[in-house]
């Protein structure tokens, strides 16, 4: 049995007004050569059904302030495709200024956040953030062990700008053991380079250096974020446990408060490894979101801010 196509075909209504319910209501247009009304309805093509977004979850702290943490990863994930998800391991009372106070989730409340949204929704990639704790790191070490076809970003987020403790100095260990190892990729900023190394990069070459002993110390890629270097080229480094680091370049952007930036970059590369980016791909694209970012800062009262529209 033939179906009945979605539309009337031009004339399907006989060109009269009265069977305009065979146009579906459609409009009719007057026919100068005719002197009477037609129907003008093309047929349509159907339209596949748009294709679902990939999903993603974001593993970290709630900034208040809405510039890093989990805010700017879903402000990314939205802004690039996906559909973020959440799992909030810490309230943080803060605002582009700096920290004021940090309220810990206990990890088996952020375990179940986790599970909750594993068990509906088909994760292309993870990214942790702000993880505070050795508990908080157990519960999320466990969860890529048992989902190992989940690419994830381990942005291993431990002092703010500002200084405030993100990550308590115990959990430290837990984080090198357990987590990184399992990494599709880490994202250390110069602090957090300079604490598993122990010594801050001071320059490109030793930045270049960093994420060379990095990555072969925990046998995953490791992007070493050079946002933090006194120069005016910004210079991140990416590097798999072998072969020459992957060296990326680029003009620094003035006047702008960077709030966010880390979040944002590491953000960026788990929506695009969720799209199904290779690596060195999800990377250069991340990066090109940055700056787009910056280059279009939003303006709130005083300072300007990275835009995510």
């Amino acid at each position: 049995m033939r179906e009945a196509p979605p539309y009337p075909p031009p004339g399907a209504c006989g060109g009269k007004t009265d069977n305009a319910p065979a146009c579906a209501g459609r409009r009719h247009a007057i026919s100068p050569d005719a002197g009477r009304d037609t129907c003008n309805l093309a047929p349509m093509k159907r339209r596949a059904p748009p294709r679902s977004l990939p999903f993603a979850l974001s593993i970290a702290g709630s900034d208040s302030g809405a510039g890093a943490g989990i805010q700017a990863d879903l402000l990314t994930f939205s802004a690039l495709g996906v559909f973020g998800t959440t799992a909030i391991t810490c309230l943080t009372a803060q605002n582009p200024a700096g920290v004021s106070g940090v309220h810990e989730v206990p990890a088996a409340f952020v375990g179940s956040q986790i599970d909750r949204v594993a068990e509906f929704f088909p994760l292309r990639s993870v990214k942790t953030g702000m993880l505070f704790s050795a508990a908080i790191i157990g519960v999320v070490t466990e969860f890529l062990r048992q989902h190992p076809r989940i690419r994830s970003v381990v942005d291993p987020v431990m002092v703010a700008t500002s200084g405030a403790v993100l990550l308590r100095p115990e959990a430290i260990d837990a984080l090198q053991a357990d987590l990184l190892p399992l990494a599709t990729v880490a994202t250390p900023n110069l602090e957090e380079a300079g604490v598993l190394l122990g010594r801050r990069p001071s320059d490109a070459r030793e930045l270049i250096d960093a994420a060379r002993i990095l990555a072969a110390r925990f046998g995953v890629p490791v992007l070493v974020k050079g946002g933090h270097l006194d120069a005016g080229e910004i210079v991140d480094a990416l590097a798999r446990p072998r072969g020459r680091p992957l060296v990326f370049r680029g003009r620094r952007i003035e006047g702008i408060d960077t709030h966010g930036s880390g979040c944002t970059l590491s953000a960026a590369i788990a929506a695009r490894l969720a799209h199904g980016d290779r690596l060195e791909a999800a990377v250069d694209a991340a990066r090109a979101y940055l700056r787009r970012g910056l280059t279009r800062a939003l303006t709130v009262g005083r300072k300007r801010y990275i835009s995510h529209r």
